[in-house]
């Protein structure tokens, strides 16, 4: 599994460096059946006279939109990997912290991100037996936080932060995908998904749609929103492709309009970024 543009791509750095993408393993998750009626997304009525499909759609794109004023904090979570953090939109600052791999990984990796415009900042940490056959990790392990030059990683979506573009996982886009859709309770939605222009959205690493083939277009989901219709939860089963297991991918949302600025790190505690790092996820 490859999840793309936390925030502003830096999970996707990770997983897509080669000699880090072994310790993302395959989930086993699988996309359960459901007795709920499922509606066509065209706005017809299901059945058993559960709010119009449309409507239902309608309430699940309208959820997003909190996201946009940037101000919220974040989780994120799939086959070997984690993240969390704030973005706080009105003093331009975000971080993030994010694990990918475990205790039994063979290369595992924790980083510590901080943006606050115009800086940015990282405190990189790679451990496992495959770590000490990476070139220069004296240099990418140095338990401060690494200065990134702007310069260097202007226009580079894996480093870098647009704070016109905070969704973490693009739910805007991802919603706006949706095939099927059912209310399956109070402030609960479940359906399919056409998750082919995920890519665009940054959920999904295009290898990974190109390999669902087909599947792509209705991938399962299930859905939630707070008591204000405001997105708390997105979650996709996506299907076995290839030698990918399996997996699901779990996004949330809460603290809408009271998360807080990032703090930037203390002076003594940070160095400037090598050109390894750079390189790292280049």
């Amino acid at each position: 599994m490859t999840v793309r543009r936390l925030g502003a791509g830096l999970v996707a750095a990770a997983l897509f460096t080669p000699a880090l993408a072994a310790c993302a393993s395959g989930g086993t998750g699988t996309a359960g059946s459901t007795a709920s009626p499922t509606v066509s997304a065209s706005g017809s009525a299901s059945p058993s006279g559960a709010p119009a499909a449309g409507d239902a759609k309608q309430a699940l794109l309208d959820s997003t939109k909190e996201i946009s004023n940037g101000n919220f904090r974040f989780s994120l979570t799939a086959a070997g990997s984690t993240a969390e953090g704030q973005v706080h939109q009105p003093s331009q600052s975000a971080a993030m912290k994010i694990a990918i791999g475990g205790p039994s990984s063979d290369l595992a990796m924790k980083l510590d991100v901080i943006h606050f415009k115009p800086d940015s900042w990282v405190k990189l940490e790679l451990t496992g037996p495959t770590a000490n056959s990476l070139p220069a990790i004296k240099q990418l392990n140095l338990g401060k936080y690494q200065h990134l030059d702007q310069a260097r990683i202007k226009g580079n979506r894996n480093l870098g932060f647009d704070f016109d573009k905070v969704d973490p996982a693009g739910s805007a886009v991802l919603t706006q995908g949706i095939t099927e859709v059912r209310s399956t309770g109070t402030g609960t939605y479940a359906g399919t998904i056409d998750v082919t222009k995920a890519a665009e959205a940054g959920s999904l690493n295009p290898a990974t749609i190109a390999a669902l083939g087909t599947q792509a277009k209705t991938v399962p989901f299930t859905a939630k929103v707070d008591t204000q219709g405001r997105l708390s939860e997105l979650v996709l089963q996506l299907p076995a492709a290839g030698q990918t297991a399996a997996q699901e991918i779990r996004m949330t949302y809460s603290d809408y309009g009271a998360a807080t600025a990032a703090q930037k790190p203390p002076a003594d505690q940070v160095v400037e970024a090598p050109a390894e790092l750079y390189s790292l996820f280049n």
